[in-house]
């Protein structure tokens, strides 16, 4: 079916290019009745009515293309050919800025840009349209194909046509700058690192390719070096915003959020009203800065002020699905009739993106469980799953693989040979586990002691086990754990060092500090070679109430486990089997905390707590809720207040849903 409908396409394309217009018309209007939201057909049909003149009707296909594909640059650039056959010249302008926006390879879209503002006496515009088509002129013709592939989301086929190109022009700054970028949208972080790094090194004066790298510096948590070419951006261009919101976002990375707070508040105050007819990416960039300055104030614990900020998010732009979500998860907002209304008529519409389809989907399950409505609560706590589900690349067989392979390799006796190895200071805390487990509990009540320094989840860890799999690139095997075996006495101690060393940013002078990263309960053994006096503590919670618990909640990234019941139950058994191979092979060196026990029994299980930390008991660690510090967790609001009963059982209003889960944990 796919492949005789791609034939399909291919012959309407080739009557196009024969200037056979009514053929092709009829031939991809045939093609709708099978695929009506068909993103190349819906944009044939609208070329060849334009062609035909009839004006009216292409620009009404457009907009049936726009509902569906609203992110798609030739759409635009089609529009502004329609109104440029009817002598709108300002409206053809705006849809040919919208269109370079979303894909700047569209050399049509700016050769009509130049034309038009040098006619509407725009020299400044078309001069920088001229400059692009220049730009665009010295690329090699294979590089600016990527570009308008890459920009248009064909992302596997431009990174085969820039691959190919680098195998014999191995220093294009841009093929490699581009290739980082599909890295970066791929999520293949360290290939894009490697890649910006390697062009700053051939141009050093490359700001474009420096921001990049700042960014990806800060998704990959390096928020130190981030900050530094942050620095050396603003120190060429103080006023750029972009500049200015990645040195606020390496700001947060490192803890330093009332500072990232001004920086986010100054940027909305210098962005304009939203007025009717402003454009997307002005509303959008006010609705991320609203956005991110709420975070910042959630994590200072000031929640009037965030809940007004995410208000104000939504409102910049009403279909701003993380706005929404992040009102829910503070996890004490309760939505109005008005929101909640608002909330599904954004989520129904047909061209809602994918992304802020699911967040708001988190965000009505939230509404309608706190109105005690848990059978709309669970539809859209599965929707927002299932449409999360599509867009993760989450494997559970390569995850249940790589699992069983740290067991297998990270054996009592392996361990016990490497006695006396690694650093030997005792600094670090780690608290492992399962997400929504406990472990924002358990960090609030250690940092609440005077010799405790509460951080955030840390990368440095699986940054250490990516570095150490020796992989090339994404499908190439990976040589960790296996070569924890090779690794001698010298190179452990300096791997613990360097861990000490690099996490060194996060501290204020405390002796001890909190590494929270549930994820490092895969790398225990790793942990315990290169820092075997860290204390370890394995947060965990009763099945159906931890899984269930994950499923309900929206990561911002990572934990793609969680998007099927199915999914987060295998991985829970997987974890059982792990740290219980950790209990026999490094026996009495895990703490293991039951979230159940902490509650019935807080005093207890805080001095069984801080005595394994060898720390003295203080009052202040049972009264964790007083504690003012900065809390980046989803449970941020949670143990800011006493310690409740209530959500022990809560997965119980959702039972009869859970049958499936139920019969998987069983097993």
């Amino acid at each position: 079916m796919a492949a005789a409908i791609e034939a399909e396409v291919r012959r309407a394309n080739g009557l196009l290019k024969q200037r056979q217009f009514a053929q092709a018309l009829e031939c991809a209007q045939g093609l709708l009745a099978e695929v009506p939201e068909n993103r190349d057909v819906l944009y044939l049909v609208a070329v060849n009515q334009r062609y035909l003149g009839r004006i009216a009707d292409a620009l009404r296909s457009l907009l049936r293309l726009e509902q569906v594909h609203p992110e798609f640059g030739r759409l635009f650039q089609e529009r502004g050919h329609c109104y440029r056959a009817v002598g709108l010249s300002a409206a053809a302008i705006a849809a040919y800025q919208r269109a370079v926006a979303l894909n700047g390879a569209l050399e049509a879209s700016w050769r009509a840009l130049s034309e038009l503002c040098r006619a509407a006496g725009q020299n400044e515009q078309a001069q920088a349209a001229e400059r692009q088509l220049s730009q665009l002129a010295r690329l090699p013709r294979p590089v600016a194909m990527a570009s308008g592939m890459f920009a248009e989301g064909d992302i596997y086929g431009a990174e085969r046509v820039l691959r190919e190109f680098l195998r014999t022009h191995g220093d294009h700054i841009e093929a490699m700058r581009l290739l980082a970028q599909i890295g970066i949208r791929l999520d293949v972080l360290d290939d894009a690192e490697f890649l910006l790094e390697s062009v700053l090194t051939f141009a050093p004066d490359y700001h474009g390719a420096r921001y990049d790298y700042a960014v990806v510096l800060s998704q990959r948590h390096k928020y130190a070096h981030a900050l530094a070419q942050a620095q050396t951006l603003l120190q060429l261009e103080p006023h750029n915003r972009a500049f200015r919101i990645i040195y606020a976002n390496a700001r947060v990375g490192l803890g330093d959020h009332e500072d990232a707070l001004c920086i986010f508040r100054e940027l909305a105050a210098e962005t304009p009203a939203e007025t009717p007819g402003e454009a997307p990416a002005a509303l959008t960039d006010n609705a991320e800065l609203h956005l991110s300055a709420a975070h910042a104030l959630k994590t200072l614990g000031r929640q009037p002020e965030a809940i007004e900020a995410y208000r104000a998010a939504a409102a910049a732009r009403p279909a701003f699905g993380d706005a929404y979500w992040s009102l829910a998860n503070l996890k004490t907002y309760r939505f109005t009739d008005q929101e909640i209304a608002r909330m599904r008529a954004q989520e129904a519409r047909p061209e809602a993106a994918l992304v802020d389809r699911y967040h708001l989907c988190f965000a009505l399950g939230k509404a309608f469980e706190d109105r005690e409505d848990y059978g709309e609560s669970f539809h859209y706590y599965a929707r927002g799953n299932h449409l999360k589900r599509a867009e993760c690349r989450y494997d559970p067989e390569q995850m249940e693989r790589s699992l069983r392979l740290q067991a297998s390799i990270c054996t009592r006796e392996l361990l016990t040979s490497r006695a006396g190895s690694g650093c030997q200071r005792a600094d670090p805390i780690f608290i492992v586990g399962l997400p929504r487990a406990g472990s924002t509990l358990l960090e609030q009540i250690l940092a609440s002691h005077s010799q405790v320094e509460g951080t955030m989840e840390l990368a440095e860890i699986p940054r250490l086990a990516l570095r150490l799999s020796g992989r090339e690139h994404q499908h190439a095997a990976s040589r960790y754990p296996a070569v924890l075996r090779e690794l001698d006495a010298e190179q452990l101690q300096r791997f613990g060092e360097k861990y000490l060393a690099d996490t060194q940013v996060y501290r204020r002078g405390k002796p001890f500090f909190i590494d929270k990263m549930p994820n490092n309960f895969r790398h225990i053994g790793l942990i315990h070679l290169i820092l075997p006096n860290a204390r370890i503590i394995d947060a965990r919670r009763e099945p159906m109430a931890c899984c269930f618990s994950n499923f309900k909640q929206l990561f911002a990234t990572g934990q793609e486990f969680t998007y099927s019941l199915e999914d987060i139950a295998r991985y829970y058994r997987n974890y059982l089997e792990l740290m219980a191979h950790w209990d026999a092979a490094l026996p009495g060196r895990i703490l293991r905390v039951q979230h159940e026990d902490l509650v019935e029994d807080l005093e207890g299980n805080v001095r069984r707590l801080l005595a394994f930390c060898g720390l003295e008991f203080e009052p202040q660690c049972v009264q964790f809720h007083e504690t003012e510090r900065s809390i980046r967790t989803a449970s941020s609001e949670q143990v800011r207040q006493p310690i409740f009963r209530q959500g022990l059982d809560q997965w119980r209003h959702f039972e009869p849903w859970l049958g499936p889960l139920q019969r998987a944990l069983a097993q």
